[in-house]
């Protein structure tokens, strides 16, 4: 029973170690306080004065402080993280040491990271595109866009790795191994859509992969579930003809609902292909 107990007792001490240190850290004016030039007798902001900022009652702040039992509500916490002004890291840390989740961590990025677009060019002549949980491809080079198609050409809502292999007419032929390509791509979106429950957007287009595809639907009854960090595909391009790539697929920690898909050779001839495409998208 003791050793039961023990992790829980360690996540409400570190918890009430972590509000106490970060507010003492703080002083009056940093959090838009009037300093009412009394003398303090320890550093930072007084309880009363993080309750105020809170909405919570000094007698929780205490008890929490001293460790005494209690597990936040969701609401409490995001008071609690703004009114002690938490980086994005610290406020994580305090969700995870309460086991509570985040409101808004089923928030998908819509928007490319400005390091990982840097990082997407500096990977040039490699075709390297960024993705969320969704597939949505949020960035890209021209190296890709030469492997795959032209995603600017699209509409947002076809920005979308599924999508296309699914839906998109030209890509229909562009895998030879087209069958396993969907189950493993459906095997790694039924992962996403297991860890982010609350994102109506992914279960509309689950929805609707459902709906407009029998080979989705087929597929995703199966119930297969494989996040797949690497792997290899085969390609035939209208242009250059068959290659086959090796494919890494990188979460930053930084950005962890978005992920750096970055394509290699696999062999001697795919790498002259590649060269090839490559050229083409040379400025």
């Amino acid at each position: 029973m003791v050793a039961a107990r023990q992790p829980t007792e360690l996540r409400t001490r570190e918890l009430a170690a972590f509000l106490r240190d970060r507010r003492e850290r703080l002083t009056p004016g940093q959090v838009g306080l009037p300093d009412r030039g009394h003398a303090r007798r320890t550093p930072g902001l007084r309880r009363e004065e993080v309750a105020e900022l809170a909405g919570v009652s000094t007698d929780y702040v205490v008890r929490l402080e001293q460790g005494r039992g209690l597990r936040p509500s969701v609401e409490v916490l995001a008071a609690l993280a703004e009114a002690l002004r938490l980086s994005t890291a610290e406020r994580a840390y305090l969700f995870n040491l309460a086991q509570q989740r985040q409101p808004d961590a089923d928030k998908p990025s819509t928007e490319p990271a400005p390091a990982l677009t840097r990082l997407i060019e500096d990977l040039r002549p490699l075709p390297a595109m960024l993705v969320n949980h969704r597939y949505d491809i949020l960035d890209w080079n021209p190296e890709m866009a030469r492997l795959m198609l032209d995603f600017g050409e699209l509409p947002g809502s076809q920005r979308n790795t599924m999508w296309l292999c699914l839906l998109h007419p030209d890509m229909r032929e562009f895998y030879p191994d087209r069958d396993q390509i969907i189950r493993e791509g459906i095997a790694d979106l039924r992962a996403a859509w297991a860890a982010y429950p609350d994102d109506q957007a992914l279960a509309d287009m689950v929805a609707g992969f459902q709906a407009h595809s029998r080979e989705f639907a087929v597929a995703w009854r199966q119930h297969d579930v494989r996040a797949r960090g690497r792997g290899r595909k085969a390609m035939l391009h209208p242009q250059v003809g068959p290659l086959v790539v090796n494919y890494e697929a990188l979460m930053p920690l930084q950005d962890p609902d978005q992920r750096l898909i970055i394509y290699r050779a696999a062999d001697a001839e795919s790498q002259a292909a590649l060269d090839r495409l490559a050229a083409a998208a040379a400025p």
